[in-house]
């Protein structure tokens, strides 16, 4: 089928690069100042030099710190087979000591071919983690510790670490010890006595500029002429995408979508959605494409929420805006009601409603989470006067009076 219809052939290569993070992230293993590069050279000078070393990966969620990390171990288990053993946690799962050390225990045990106790206590398995080292200190063989999640592992006494790094002061001992962190502060969260055996190595991901952006999208998206495709649809594909890509129609879509969220993820995501919203016929994508994958991609829950409001709920919002913006110290359900009084004997509006159906439309919009109490405190205290905040940004809650078919005029013109 694929054969016959080289757009379906085309959509498959995409997807299965977009699917692929060596694909995406083989484009920046060349560049010396790479983190790919960085710690590739870290890992590499602690295999053949014969010594220890820690390092930090650091960044936002979706920035490809752990694709990097697989494509460096990757890369480095085929270049010294016999010289790595890799051993991987994971704070989700891992984050009290004695099961990270039973499950250290049970990674070196099945791949050195040794018999495993599951009623060994966290001494013995300290012990056996010890011995370990030195025995792969020296065969000249070196253990990569892959701690994803580190700042779950920093919890408690931190026994594992302080194990862990002060094993690796001993000569005879060859490691490293690789965490990976959402939080750039992780450091800071360690023990004075696992601070001093810390190397203090820290590599930062960050989501791509905009140079590397443009650079991402001809990676993924341009064809290659020697897959077996047409090369008269090669050329036409590419030349459709290069005229896409410069357009500032769609620059308006991508500044939209990295304001959203600039990361990794997030991005591929918004490329995968465009990628199957492709129509077959033409073969080609369109600038269509890419604006109802953006659409796809930017899902705002809080939103969605303000469509099923009903205007008096609305009015609420509003007023709680208004008060939060003239910097009112307390916005409580009280003084919410005065600012409503006073819309209503301003502008004379027919939307007025007694306290109590104005109380149960609060209520309502605290289990809709749009507005929440400031304070856990307080839980003794009537709900009137306890003090709320909106947990809406105003650019939302314009765009969800917009949506709202029948939202009265007014509560443009107040907010």
């Amino acid at each position: 089928m694929g054969r016959d219809n080289p757009a379906e052939q085309a959509v498959v290569l995409l997807r299965t690069r977009i699917c692929n993070p060596n694909f995406i992230f083989t484009l920046f293993s060349d560049s010396p100042d790479s983190n790919y590069s960085k710690l590739k050279y870290i890992v590499s000078s602690s295999v053949t030099e014969a010594c220890n070393n820690s390092v930090l990966l650091l960044g936002p969620r979706g920035c490809g710190k752990n694709a990097v990390l697989e494509l460096v171990l990757e890369a480095l288990l085929k270049e010294f087979p016999d010289m790595i053993s890799v051993i991987k946690l994971n704070g989700l799962l891992h984050s009290d000591d004695n099961c990270a050390l039973k499950e250290i225990t049970r990674q070196l045990c099945s791949e050195h071919q040794l018999v495993f106790s599951k009623m060994a206590s966290f001494d013995d398995n300290s012990q056996f983690l010890i011995a370990m080292l030195r025995e792969c200190g020296l065969a000249h063989k070196t253990v990569i510790f892959v701690l994803d999640e580190f700042d779950l592992f920093t919890q408690g006494k931190q026994r594992l670490l302080y194990s862990l790094l002060d094993a690796m002061q001993s000569v005879t001992s060859q490691a490293v010890v690789i965490g990976v962190s959402c939080r750039l502060d992780a450091d800071q969260l360690l023990e004075k006595r696992v601070r001093s055996r810390f190397s203090h190595r820290k590599l930062i991901f960050l989501p791509p500029s905009r140079e590397d952006l443009e650079r991402i999208l001809k990676h993924i998206l341009l064809l290659p002429k020697d897959l077996g495709l047409p090369t008269k649809y090669v050329d036409a594909f590419n030349t459709k995408l290069l005229s896409i890509l410069s357009d500032d129609k769609f620059k308006d879509i991508v500044e939209s979508l990295c304001t959203y969220d600039s990361t990794f993820n997030h991005l591929l995501r918004f490329l995968f959605s465009a990628v199957c919203q492709m129509d077959m016929k033409s073969g080609f994508l369109s600038l269509d494409n890419f604006r109802t994958a953006l659409s796809n991609t930017q899902r705002q829950p809080k939103l969605e929420c303000l469509t099923g409001c009903s205007i008096l709920e609305l009015y609420i919002l509003v007023c709680l805006r208004r008060l939060e913006a003239n910097e009112q110290e307390t916005c409580n359900f009280n003084s919410i009601m005065k600012e409503y009084k006073n819309v209503h004997d301003s502008f004379k509006t027919s939307d007025y409603y007694a306290r109590d159906v104005c109380l149960r439309a609060f209520e309502h919009l605290l289990q809709r989470e749009l507005i929440s109490f400031v304070e856990n405190r307080g839980h003794n205290q009537s709900i009137e006067f306890r003090p709320v905040q909106l947990l809406i940004s105003l650019h939302e809650l314009q765009q969800g009076l917009k949506a709202w078919g029948c939202c009265p005029v007014i509560l443009h013109k107040l907010i």
